[in-house]
């Protein structure tokens, strides 16, 4: 096989990233575009240490779970969108069952459930990318753009705001802005936006430009600084989850499903037992002051980042819950504490094993591990069972529709 071959592939199964297995001469092929069950012509991108990868160029035999004219899968955020939606949540329940079996050595019971999300102005965070005086998503393994608003994963009303953006920027005399950070609230009455700027430019103007109906408040900073610009508004979106009031930065992580969002944490926070609380990776707290209200304190949560762990201390006042600000790596070293639950709910690389090492000497009677990528908590479910643990229950919420990622839940017990 080299590249620019073109190989007629019979698609075998789905594989975690978006594309599908094939084989070719014994050769496993990662063929984009298609669906488990069809016969494709598919045209060879890469070749490395006898594995492929291949993208569709033409159905040979559709399955019947093909959708026509579906947006260009390259696109950000739209791997799957050729896929009929039920057979999409089928596909991702059985990565999952698929990843706990190569790589985390464990046969689950039954089938994941994965819960059903709209596809359509789900996102109420985005990353964006400015090229050529133009706003978009960024091409699977490029930096060409595409039309965010083709994917349908921002509300119409949030790509009108990108739009106009776009243009008002249009007037400067030199590229001054690299990437831009949005956030919304659940109902889309605030939408801040962060702006990274690129290198020795002079933001002065950014203020009057970015003064946009559809805004509520504009950030900006060199791309990685620390400090931030406010340029007009409020740089802060504002949610209520059950009786919890959750306020978070443009730059501050938070879940991104406007319509999952109550299920999510209510399924963590049933999952919970005893009164002591540990949350790890506790970003803005979103399980932390849904926890405390429904009475699971005292909490104790602990969140690294800068812009999350401010916008934790703020929501916490007042609240039974006690807020360590820095790795949960260092915290774990010498905890002070004893928890009947601890919540992890990491960044995509999951946890590290000083992390790991850390939360099985804890000895918590009950983790609830929180992920959106499926193979780094197969590899960490792995570790918790050697360690003692056993697996409680587990289930999936599409928080990505159409999209190859699916967030996981499990609940552990020793």
């Amino acid at each position: 096989m080299n590249r620019g071959d073109c190989l007629r592939l019979t698609i075998e199964r789905p594989a975690a990233g978006g594309r599908m297995i094939a084989r070719h001469e014994g050769a496993i092929v990662f063929v984009a575009g298609a669906i488990p069950g069809e016969t494709v012509d598919a045209e060879i991108e890469k070749v490395q240490r006898g594995t492929a990868w291949a993208i569709t160029r033409q159905v040979l035999e559709a399955s019947p779970d093909r959708i026509d004219g579906a947006v260009d899968g390259a696109c950000g955020g739209a791997v799957l969108a050729h896929i009929r939606y039920e057979r999409q949540r089928a596909l991702k329940a059985a990565i999952i069952d698929d990843a706990f079996r190569r790589l985390g050595r464990v046969t689950l019971e039954a089938p994941v459930e994965v819960t059903p999300s709209p596809a359509d102005g789900f996102r109420m965070r985005a990353r964006l990318h400015v090229r050529g005086g133009r706003i978009g998503f960024f091409r699977e393994g490029t930096h060409s753009l595409c039309d965010a608003r083709l994917t349908r994963q921002l509300r119409d009303d949030s790509m009108d705001v990108i739009g106009a953006l776009e243009r008002s920027l249009s007037v400067l005399d030199r590229p001054t802005i690299a990437e831009i950070e949005m956030s919304e609230n659940v109902a889309a009455s605030e939408r801040a936006l962060h702006l990274e700027l690129l290198p020795d430019v002079d933001p002065s103007r950014l203020a009057t430009l970015t003064a946009i109906d559809g805004l509520t408040g504009v950030t900006c900073a060199p791309v990685d600084h620390p400090r931030t610009m406010e340029l007009w508004g409020s740089p802060f979106v504002t949610d209520r989850v059950r009786e919890a009031v959750l306020t978070r930065h443009a730059r501050s992580f938070f879940q991104g499903n406007r319509f999952l969002l109550p299920a999510l944490v209510d399924h963590v926070v049933h999952l919970m037992s005893g009164e002591r609380l540990l949350d790890l990776y506790a970003g803005v707290g979103l399980f932390s002051l849904v926890a405390a209200a429904a009475g699971h304190g005292p909490v104790t949560a602990v969140e690294g980042d800068r812009f999350s762990a401010a916008d934790l201390k703020r929501n916490a006042t007042g609240q039974d819950i006690t807020v360590i600000v820095g790795p949960v790596e260092k915290f774990l070293v010498r905890p002070q504490g004893v928890w009947s639950t601890a919540v992890i709910d990491p960044p995509r690389t999951g946890m590290s094993k000083e992390a790991t090492a850390g939360v099985i000497a804890l000895g918590a009677p009950r983790l609830i591990y929180v992920s959106c990528d499926i193979a780094t908590l197969a590899r960490d479910a792995r570790l918790l069972l050697d360690a003692g643990y056993r697996i409680v229950t587990t289930r999936a919420f599409d928080l990505f529709p159409n999209t190859a990622h699916v967030e996981t839940v499990i609940a552990f017990a020793r």
